[in-house]
């Protein structure tokens, strides 16, 4: 059995407008929650730009500090993957809390060293996100209607 592709995202008729997100979201699954079939529909992020907040400045030390949370997590993985093959239980133990150990010590130099050769370059701790002016609701041309209806005569609205 083959399955026909989907048809294009955007030719389909826009059944709602929102702000946010989280706005488009609750829309769908006020639609969901009464039973329309939301297979049909999409939601369509528009005017597209990328944000990123500066979370604090990024010393020699702060690099340090995220890089022994890194190793610690890192060497935990590795300590686990040994213990597979240690034959006792005080062994399992041993390797795993020597490989956070080891994985912290050695994430922390990384880390300081690393901050320390990008000469001052980037001296900020960021995260970057892409948000939108809009996100629109749409639904197969078929069903489009119905959705739209169903949002206004249930009394939907965003909040």
């Amino acid at each position: 059995m083959t399955q026909q592709p989907p048809p294009s995202v955007v030719d389909r008729p826009v059944v709602g407008s929102y702000a946010t997100y989280a706005g488009a979201q609750r829309a769908v699954d006020f639609l969901s929650d009464n039973k329309f079939p939301v297979e049909h529909t999409a939601i369509i992020g528009s005017d597209l730009r990328m944000v990123e907040t500066v979370l604090g400045r990024l010393t020699r030390g702060r690099a340090a500090l995220a890089g022994v949370g890194t190793g610690a997590w890192f060497g935990l993985l590795i300590g686990l993957l040994l213990s597979v093959f240690a034959a006792g239980g005080h062994n399992v133990i041993v390797l795993i809390i020597s490989g956070i150990v080891y994985g912290a010590v050695f994430g922390a130099i990384f880390g300081f060293v690393g901050h320390a050769l990008s000469g001052g370059r980037r001296d900020f701790a960021s995260r970057s996100q892409i948000v939108a002016a809009r996100y629109d609701v749409v639904a197969d041309a078929e069903v489009a209607e119905e959705a739209k209806n169903m949002l206004i005569k249930l009394g939907w609205r965003e909040g």
